[in-house]
Parts: structure tokens; sequence; C-alpha cells
């Protein structure tokens, strides 16, 4: 056995070899030099190397969802949200026959409407909770494993060739970047920053409008077309003042549903059902209608016109007029063709007496409520002039006689316009300050109070202490209830008083009843309306829910048709006269 060399350094004599490297070390690490290894380059380790393979398992932990699962999400949700708009409906329709003394019909006309408003609807609600897609979702592994896949249709050889060469013909236009060019430059068209403004306006208000169709404000439409459906005069601010007083459940109604539907509410979905202020007269109008055209577009289902002789009178009563300026109206209404129908689709077309006639005009799908009062304002022109000029009748036939002196009638239409009804002290738009008030009126601020904040008494805890030591003393006075179906029955409540003066008969030469009628422009925003004119146009606007510049632009618009009426007639009377 031959002997083992010692290292040069240290003098041991064991080696060992790096299986890695392939260098002989020596006890101590020092390397033996001028030794060759003979082996070829090789990419495995050879028999005797020692390989250590290892699998690192991951562990996999069960991911926890902190969501609720007592909240409902997607169709399921949507589902549950028109189930608590439903029972806030029945509880709406249950108040207002309260209030109003109405049929038991009116919640079967009701029911009828809000069907047929689910249905009109731009994404109507699921059928069903879809409990039923669950149970498809998970019969569908165990067909896939039995192998009950539907077979598919053999494919028509003509037909595989015909989309093969569309496919091709496709490619060969994409592959053509010139091609491509020119025809997007084609197909693009430049618009000026006034088109794109516009364009922004009505796709903001398209899409406000289609979020408002299923939104609590559609409820106050099936109830609008419901009271329609009856023939009760009603208009929209009765159920803007039903709802501002606590009336009507629509503000904050989450505290009348029952905890086993509100659990499964989402912050969003609450949100929705919990509107903030009570809705516009314009918006209600634009829900309205649109349910009572499409009623009848789709299934010719006829929303009768409006009860308009008792609607009229509470628009002469807003202004304080009298039966003689009720007449007047009527005939000047007629004269005009005033529309009382929700939209211009459910009345018959104008007559034609040309070609040139159109077959409806402006304003014809206008709220009911305005075209009314702005004909007893047209009227009020003609007779007053609303201008600062003083107008006197001559004739003791005339009807002016029997309408009161102008300055006593505008200090009347002031002072109602600036009296604020006692079952609306307390609503959002008062501006009554709590410093301010008496004993009295503090009891009744805390009725009010526990009228618009407290749950349903069924909802109330038992036994709580504050209502126990500090009970409210419930009103036993309909006296409140009363007034408000009388305001809402026969108009404004206030009479108009006897001691009023007329107008005087004036024998000297100054301005007739219907002489120099001023006709303002609505599109003129620099023009000053008259301080007579703009004060009978406040009261108008504030008893209808609408802005000012609404009820000016109808006025303007009727006035304008009958200046046209009356130059038609003078032109008709010179051809008769030359005959």
């Amino acid at each position: 056995m031959a002997p083992k060399r010692r290292c040069p350094v240290c003098g041991s004599r064991r080696w060992r070899k790096s299986a890695t490297s392939g260098l002989i070390t020596c006890s101590e690490g020092h390397v033996l030099q001028n030794y060759r290894v003979e082996t070829t380059e090789v990419d495995e380790f050879g028999p005797h190397a020692r390989i250590k393979r290892k699998l690192h398992k991951q562990s996999k932990k069960k991911e926890h969802s902190g969501a609720n699962p007592n909240l409902y999400y997607g169709e399921r949700g949507r589902y549950h949200y028109f189930q608590c708009l439903q029972l806030i409906l029945r509880m709406q329709v249950a108040a207002l026959t309260k209030a109003w003394g109405l049929p038991p019909q009116f919640e079967t006309v009701c029911r009828d409407v809000w069907t047929l408003h689910l249905s009109l609807l731009p994404n109507p609600p699921p059928a069903e909770p879809l409990y039923f897609a669950e149970d498809r979702q998970d019969a569908k592994p165990a067909e896939d494993t039995l192998g009950l896949q539907k077979s598919s249709p053999p494919e028509d050889p003509e037909s595989k060739d015909h989309a093969e060469d569309k496919q091709n013909d496709l490619g060969n236009e994409e592959d053509d970047p010139e091609m491509a060019k020119l025809m997007r430059e084609n197909s693009e068209t430049p618009l000026s920053s006034e088109d794109e403004t516009t364009k922004v306006h009505l796709y903001s208000r398209r899409k406000q409008l289609r979020k408002m169709y299923d939104t609590p404000a559609s409820n106050i439409a099936v109830l609008m077309v419901a009271c329609w459906t009856l023939r009760l005069p009603v208009m929209y601010m009765d159920f803007i003042r039903l709802i501002e007083a606590y009336k009507l459940p629509y503000l904050e109604p989450l505290r009348f549903l029952p905890v086993s539907m509100t659990s499964h509410l989402t912050k969003s979905t609450s949100k929705a059902l919990s509107p903030s202020h009570a809705p516009r007269t314009l918006d209600l109008h634009n829900l309205t209608s649109r349910l009572a055209k499409l009623m009848y577009a789709k299934f010719e289902v006829y929303t009768p016109e409006m009860n308009a002789t008792p609607t009229l009178w509470r628009a002469v009563r807003a202004l304080q007029g009298n039966p003689t300026l009720y007449t007047m109206t009527k005939k000047v209404a007629r004269m005009l063709s005033i529309p009382v129908m929700l939209h211009r689709s459910l009345a018959a077309p104008l007559q034609r007496l040309t070609k040139e006639d159109a077959t409806w005009r402006k304003y014809d799908s206008a709220v009911p409520e305005v075209s009314l009062i702005a004909t007893v304002i047209v009227v009020l022109k003609m007779v007053y002039g609303l201008d600062g000029k003083d107008r006197s009748p001559k004739e003791r036939d005339d009807p002016a006689c029997a309408l009161p002196r102008l300055p006593e009638y505008l200090a009347c239409i002031e002072q109602l316009d600036e009296t604020t009804p006692e079952e609306l002290r307390f609503t959002a738009a008062s501006q009554i300050s709590v410093l301010d008030m008496d004993a009295e009126t503090l009891d009744q601020y805390l009725e009010f109070c526990e009228t618009a904040l407290l749950p349903r008494e069924d909802r109330r805890a038992e036994s709580n202490v504050v209502m126990q030591h500090f009970p409210l003393q419930e009103n036993h006075s309909l006296t409140n209830m009363q007034r408000l179906q009388q305001e809402i029955t026969l108009g404004d409540p206030q009479p108009l008083p006897a001691t009023l003066p007329a107008l005087a008969l004036r024998e000297d030469e100054c301005l007739r009843p219907g002489d120099s009628i001023s006709i303002y422009n609505n599109l003129d925003v620099l023009g000053d309306l008259p301080e007579q004119y703009e004060l009978v146009v406040r009261r108008a606007a504030h008893w209808a829910g609408v802005d000012e510049d609404y009820v000016s632009g109808v006025v303007e618009r009727y006035e304008r048709r009958i200046m046209s009426l009356w130059k038609r007639t003078r032109t008709l009377e010179a051809r008769g006269g030359d005959e």
C-alpha cells in the first residue's frame, strides 16, 4: 500500500476531495498543488454525489371574508330593494287614505299602476330572489361528470367557408394601416365646444332621469297617476307638503320598516331608500308623464284628463281671486286649448286649418297646475296690466268692475305669500328659531319632532326612562288635520276680505282693461320685470312649486298664442268684408 503524501505546508496526511469543485485539500484546508483531474465535464452529478431535494409544501390558509352574510348584493339585493319600495308604497297609500278620506278602490288602482310601473322600467327587477340560479350552479358540475352536456348542432360546411372568407376580409383590412387610418378619419366628425357641452349636458340629464326611475320619487308618480285615474283634484305640491310635514312616509322611511327587512340592506341601498329632501315638482312631473305615456303606448291604459274645474278654482284662490276671475279664466283657457293631460301624446292632436299648422304646441306637456295659474295671470294682465299704469273700466257691463282695486289686491297677495301655513312651520324651508318660540309653539315643535324622528310604535323600546319620566303629551285635537284636508280639497283657506273695494268707473281718458299689454321675453336675462307682475309670478311659483322663470315662460307663450289668434281673427274678418 503506497504511503499517503504529506502536506508540504503542515505535514498532514488527511486529504479530501470536494465533490463540487474537484480540489483536494488537507485537513487544515491547504490545497494540493500540481494536481490534475482528468475527467470530462458532465451536466449531471455522478453516482457517488449526494443530492438533497426537498419539496416545501405551502400552507394554504382559508380565506375568511369580512363581509356581513346578512347583506344582500346583486340581483338579490335589487329584488329586496323593490320589496322595501313596495312596502313603503303601501304605507303611503294608507296615509293618503286616512288624510284625504279616499275610497278603498284607491289601493286597488295603486296596486295595478305599481305593477305596470315595474314592467315599464328600463331595467325591471327580477321576478324571484334567484334562489333557483344557485341551485343551477350547484347542479352544473354533476351534469358535467355524468356526461350530460348538450350536443352542439352539426356545422354547415358552406356557412363555415363563408365565415372564414369574412374573417379573411377583415384581416386584410386590418393589415392595411393606411386604409384603416383613412376610414377612421372619415368616420370622425369634428365637434365644436358648444356641441360637446350640449352633448355632455344631455347625457348627464338622461343619466339623472334614468337613475330616478326606480327611486322613492317614482312611488309619488304612481300615487299621482292613481289619483288622476280616480279624477281627484290633486297636484304635486299636495304630496310635497305632506312629505315636508311628515304626514306621508317618504323622508327617513327606514324607521317604518321591520328589522327583518332593514337587516339585509347595504349602505348604498339604505341611502337610496332614504332621500334627504322632498322631490321637486318638475322631477315628479317628468316621472308621472313618462309613466302615463308608456302605459298608454304599451298597454293601452289611458289616464284621463285632470279634473280641471276644482283645480282651476284652487289656482284662482291661490291668487286671491273671486268667482268673476274664475269665469273669465275659464273662457280664456277654453280659447287657448290649455292642456289638461299628463302628456301631450294622450290628448287629441290640434285641428290643422292649413298645412303649416302644428299638431301640438310648446308647453303642451307642461305642469297642468302651472298652465292653469298662468292663464289666471294672463287674465290679470288683461285687466290690470301689472306694469305700473292705472287702468279703469268705462262701462258698467265690463267684468273688471267686479274685481278689486289693484293696490289692495296686491297687498292681499303679498300677505298671503309671506304667511306660512301652521302645518309647515317646522319644515326644512322654515326660518323659525327655537329661541323665538313660546311655550305653546315649543310643545308643537316637540310633537313634530316626535312624529318626524321616532320610529313606529311597535318598534319602540318597551321601557324607556326618558319617555317614562318626561312623556310628550299627545295632541288630541284634529284641527291641523282638518285644516290640511280643507287646504288640499278647497285650496288656500284664507278667504277674500269682504271689505276689499272694487274697481271704480272713470269717464276721463285713461287706459282701459286690455289696452297696451306688454309681453315680457323670458329669455331676456338683462330685463327686469315690473314689481306688480313679479309679485304675482312669485306667488304663483310658490304655489305650484316651480321656478319663477318657468311660470313667466308659460305666461309669455300663452300671451303670444292669444296674439296669433287675434291676428288670425282679424285676417278672416277682413277677408269676409272684402267678399
